[in-house]
């Protein structure tokens, strides 16, 4: 990939450094965030600039299978035989003439033939034109033919993997399965939790309104905020003394729901980078404890690193394989048990759009087979009485429903646990996103809060 950079010299632009980003995600299957960051600070773009690279990259990444649907028709060979950086160029030239529209599409076209002369040569360049004009010429939005299956339509229409769209249909329905397409490719808002050691919520909101910030309660967590135009929340004061930790919304209904009280004895079984943990903590007030394993000696430091920042000082870090929990600490030692697993991440592809088109159902199936292992593992380390809260950033019932299923049939003595607190039911019940026969499990799909999909279950172990 370097060899595509090497003629022309560093990128120029924000369509260059966009085309940059998607090149290292498909080929180097690096993470778009991180590849994205680093992108941007080693450009120095302006923050107009930036903000269109960092659209181009998500967006084409999100509608990759809608652009590759009518670029195949224009382009012999499209897409494996096309070189990646000409591959990169066409996507993100023809996402930002179908979705954006704050740039003259005269514009966007010769700022791409610029690119392909730039980086190639003049044939590049007539090919880049050609199809670009071609498009601009005949309708930017792709006519779909008519007789698709329904999985075939939303796969085209949602830019997702048809096996994907095809198993959301099954478990759920077609209807709500278009809705989670739809709202995986809108953009993420961003969002904080509070830390109750050192302010209330309302607190908070005032003084973050009162400072020019647009703030307001989340709908979905009684710790959380939902901010827009806000920048990043990282880089304010409220960030670095301690009063906010980002996280989404459903993540903060994990530690909710298991409810610690002061004083008990928590386990955090896979606990990088921390979130979980902090709010763990802060629902003791700092009484008691929290331990927050990992597998990665690397990643023990960022959880250190949070609860240091939020002035938690009941939090302790090991690291461990979480599957040999068991072999390291006392069995029943713990009021509440946290295994918030490996998983898909098919929950986030609004943050990282790059999961869907990487995800196989073989990994769905891996990671089913883990998560097994890990319950099976981690549950001797609840104290009789005590809670067990499984949860996943996914919404594949593999993952989900029927790895609880597998677990509780094999484990008669936990019981799922409805015994939710108020603060967390009210808001889905209100909003018609809570269970009928609610039983202790629930999944959160992305369309229902503009959140992350997320599934959670607690139980409670009997004897």
């Amino acid at each position: 990939m370097n060899n595509v950079f090497r003629k022309g010299g560093k990128p120029q632009g924000p369509r260059e450094v966009a085309m940059q980003v998607l090149l290292k995600v498909e080929l180097n299957e690096s993470f778009s965030g991180l590849a994205l960051n680093q992108a941007l600070n080693d450009a120095a773009l302006s923050r107009p600039d930036a903000g269109l690279a960092t659209e181009l990259v998500y967006g084409t990444i999100q509608r990759l299978n809608t652009l590759d649907f009518v670029l195949k028709s224009r382009i012999k060979g499209w897409p494996n035989k096309v070189e990646p950086w000409v591959r990169a160029l066409l996507r993100l030239s023809y996402y930002q003439l179908r979705w954006l529209d704050r740039v003259p599409a005269h514009a966007a076209v010769a700022e791409a033939v610029n690119i392909a002369k730039r980086r190639g040569h003049a044939g590049i360049a007539g090919l880049v034109n050609g199809v670009l004009r071609g498009i601009i010429r005949d309708g930017v939005e792709p006519q779909l033919p008519s007789n698709l299956s329904p999985a075939e339509r939303i796969s085209l229409e949602h830019s997702h993997p048809e096996w994907l769209v095809r198993r959301w249909i099954d478990a759920y329905d077609e209807e709500t399965a278009e809705k989670i397409c739809a709202a995986n490719n809108e953009p993420p808002h961003a969002s904080a939790r509070v830390n109750p050691l050192k302010a209330t919520r309302n607190e908070l909101l005032a003084a973050m309104n009162g400072s020019g910030f647009t703030v307001q309660p989340s709908r979905l967590s009684a710790q959380g905020i939902v901010a827009e135009k806000a920048g990043n929340l990282v880089h304010t004061d409220w960030y670095s003394n301690g009063s906010l930790t980002i996280q989404d919304e459903s993540s903060m209904l994990v530690a909710a729901v298991a409810n610690p009280q002061p004083g008990m004895a928590v386990l955090d079984c896979c606990a990088a980078p921390g979130g979980k943990s902090t709010h763990l903590a802060e629902l003791l007030r700092n009484k008691g404890k929290v331990l927050a394993n990992d597998v990665h000696f690397h990643k023990e430091a960022l959880i250190q690193q949070q609860a240091q920042r939020l002035g938690l000082t009941c939090v302790e870090t090991m690291v461990s394989d979480a599957l040999e929990l068991p072999d390291r600490l006392h069995a029943g030692s713990f009021d509440v048990v946290l295994l918030d697993a490996p998983c898909s991440g098919l929950g986030v592809i609004r943050r990282k759009p790059e999961i869907k088109w990487n995800k196989t159902p073989e990994d769905v199936a891996s990671l089913a087979d883990l998560q097994h292992r890990l319950l099976e593992r981690v549950q001797s380390l609840v104290k009789p009485g005590g809670t067990l809260v499984y949860s996943t950033c996914t919404i594949a019932p593999e993952e989900n429903e029927r790895t609880i299923q597998r677990f509780l049939s094999d484990h008669p003595s936990f019981k799922l646990d409805a015994n939710w607190p108020q603060e967390v039911l009210e808001p889905l019940k209100a909003t018609g996103n809570a269970p009928a026969a609610f039983d202790g499990a629930m999944q959160l799909l992305p369309h229902m809060f503009g959140s992350d999909g997320f599934f959670i279950a607690r139980m409670r172990r009997t004897e």
